[in-house]
């Protein structure tokens, strides 16, 4: 399973386009299996709120963390959520994606789920 939380609408494309079981987060939503995290990037560089609410109930089955941000707002806050979530929980990073990403990373996201997030189905 991949929970996302999409602000632009890039993350969620790129949800789509790994055609993986995937759930968007939502503040009531508690999963009990192994999944990846995919957020975007709040502010300059900082988790968003959805995202940090939804861990504080569902770290323990996080299984790695993907971030989607834009570089035009310099090399420190790129992507810098995946980084906090990674100092804070421990959760190993992923990915990180420039906007809607590319075809590398999208099959780097899918050979982790199946490496990952499969065997422990």
């Amino acid at each position: 399973m991949i929970a996302y939380a999409s602000r632009t609408g890039n993350v969620r494309f790129i949800v789509h386009q790994l055609e993986l079981p995937h759930i968007e987060i939502r503040d009531d939503l508690i999963l009990n299996e192994p999944f990846l995290l995919f957020t975007y990037t709040d502010g300059l560089g900082e988790v968003p709120q959805i995202v940090e609410r939804f861990l504080q109930h569902n770290v323990r089955f996080c299984k790695g963390v993907i971030a989607s941000g834009n570089s035009n707002f310099g090399h420190a806050y790129f992507c810098r959520s995946a980084h906090l979530i990674n100092e804070r929980y421990g959760i190993p990073i992923v990915q990180k994606i420039e906007l809607r990403g590319f075809q590398k990373n999208y099959d780097a996201i899918i050979d982790y789920y199946n490496r990952v997030i499969q065997k422990e189905i």
